[in-house]
């Protein structure tokens, strides 16, 4: 398989890190009999400092003819950088968000896995890290509040600010079909979480997403209130396999779950449209403090690029092994400074690219 990548470096440690995801992709396509042609992107901050902008039609253009994008962390410090100096539009994060609409990228999915070697960074107790867990959480990324009318006006004498929560039935139902096959493929269950006690657009969200279930007679569905899944998070996280639900409750839940990992040094994502084409990065951010120290860990981004093979090139197999191998270099002790322990080798952003690496079979 050819497989055409665009590859946005980003800013910070984002080009030291997706140099070791490629390497671990050039590996894979070495022992696997496959072809990767990369276009280099510019996007964020480095996009701003060469453009003037930080998303160019033509950047969004080309990443639309890749079928995939793998994509290093975006922004930079916003106390020093001079791209916090332009007006939000212009900002870093802008163009991320215009990347994500005009790719219609409407479903986020972000893995929330804790390792048997990183159980010690777990800030449960002891008892719930050792159960350990395995979750994929699925957010919509278009829709509801982020994406609805706000405005700020006077209203009889008083400063008022309004937010507009809208989904239709039409991107709730595609969202929840991503999200039950998804479950096919993992655990098969699904924990829908709303607060249809509440909210009218919870109460279609609920309601549409049992009728997709009907297609879906394997999987498990359950519904969750999300007050109550902020609180199963840290209570017994080994109950979940797939969380759907929409972007507001997504962006907070995705976060919690990356904390009790450990490490959002080790947490990939990915965002996809209604095709195969999908947007793949770490969670975590750009880090300019520790930008060109070589400590940066890549094993989030490395971990977005086996989604990439699994979700965009249906390589189920290749993903398998980039997994295995990240896997097999943390049970060798080997860790970056971020999720480095008492007894382990410390190793920088090269050396740990370098043994996942190797260790592709």
């Amino acid at each position: 398989m050819d497989m055409k990548i665009g590859v946005i470096k980003g800013d910070g440690i984002g080009p030291e890190i997706v140099g070791e995801a490629m390497k671990v992709l050039d590996k894979v396509a070495e022992v696997y009999g496959h072809s990767i042609t990369y276009t280099q992107l510019l996007m964020g901050g480095a996009s701003i400092d060469v453009n003037g902008v930080p998303l160019t039609e033509e950047t969004l253009k080309a990443a639309k003819e890749s079928d995939a994008v793998l994509m290093g962390s975006i922004g930079g410090d916003a106390k020093t950088s001079p791209w916090y100096q332009l007006e939000p539009s212009r900002r870093p994060e802008a163009g991320l968000l215009a990347l994500r609409k005009g790719l219609n990228l409407f479903a986020n999915l972000r893995p929330a896995v804790l390792y048997d070697e990183l159980k010690g960074a777990c800030p449960l107790k002891e008892e719930i890290a050792d159960r350990g867990f395995d979750m994929m959480i699925m957010r919509e990324l278009t829709g509801g509040l982020y994406f609805g009318k706000r405005g700020t006006e006077e209203v009889d004498g008083v400063l008022t600010a309004r937010d507009e929560l809208t989904y239709n039935e039409n991107e709730i139902r595609r969202i929840a079909k991503r999200a039950f096959d998804i479950a096919m493929k993992r655990g098969k269950k699904v924990t829908s979480v709303d607060k249809a006690n509440v909210l009218d657009s919870s109460r279609l969200w609920r309601k549409v997403v049992e009728e997709v279930a009907k297609d879906y007679p394997e999987v498990a569905l359950e519904h969750m209130l999300v007050d109550n899944c902020a609180m199963q998070l840290v209570k017994d996280p080994a109950q979940f396999d797939v969380i759907l639900t929409e972007n507001m409750f997504g962006d907070i839940l995705s976060d919690e779950a990356s904390m009790v990992t450990g490490s959002i040094g080790m947490l990939a994502s990915a965002s996809l449209n209604e095709t195969k084409f999908g947007l793949y990065e770490p969670s975590g951010g750009s880090a300019p403090d520790i930008a060109g120290k070589g400590i940066a860990n890549p094993i989030a981004t490395i971990l977005s690029a086996a989604m990439m093979l699994k979700y965009s090139f249906d390589l189920d197999r290749e993903a398998d092994a980039v997994e295995k191998a990240v896997a097999e270099v943390l049970s060798e002790g080997y860790r970056t400074i971020d999720i480095m322990s008492e007894g382990k080798i410390q190793i920088g952003t090269k050396e740990m690219g370098d043994r996942i690496s190797s260790h592709i079979k």
